[in-house]
């Protein structure tokens, strides 16, 4: 299934963050895209919080590649910005993280696209002024993500 939702600010960031969290279980992989500044990591923080890690725990893993926390599930928060390829990536073991226990979020997923499990979900951030921004989000039709796009109605283009 596609759709897009639209975010007006950071406070619709999260909120739509915390829907997807809500209905995440282990093995969830998110592929996060887009420009810098665009929301990633905001969108992270509440995708986090509604898995129980506080939301000042996640912040934009400028050196670190894979921060773990724990929450109700294992969340892995991937950062692959300074990876320079997907050998790279697979060197460090990232190809079984994503196929791993946890919940996994990648920010800068372009980098590592043959290493995502075909079941990942995809948003792509797109800057619709300085504050707004379009999520066009790429999932398997299943029930848990027709319950995000449910919980997120209001943020439906017209919604």
């Amino acid at each position: 299934m596609n759709f897009e939702l639209i975010s007006s600010g950071e406070g619709d960031t999260l909120d739509i963050a915390r829907a997807l969290g809500a209905v995440l279980v282990k093995g969830d992989v998110v592929a996060l895209t887009g420009d810098l500044g665009a929301g990633k990591t905001v969108f992270c923080k509440g995708v986090g919080e509604s898995l129980g890690v506080s939301p000042d725990r996640i912040v934009s893993p400028s050196f670190t590649i894979v921060t773990e926390h724990e929450g109700t599930v294992p969340l892995y928060h991937v950062d692959v910005y300074r990876l320079s390829s997907e050998w790279e990536a697979a060197c460090i073991g990232l190809e079984e993280l994503l196929n791993g226990e946890g919940v996994c979020l990648v920010e800068w997923s372009e980098k590592i696209v043959s290493l995502l499990p075909k079941h990942s979900i995809k948003i792509r951030f797109l800057f619709l002024d300085e504050d707004g921004r379009r999520l066009d989000i790429t999932a398997e039709d299943t029930p848990r993500m027709r319950d995000f796009l449910t919980r997120c109605k209001r943020y439906l283009p017209g919604g």
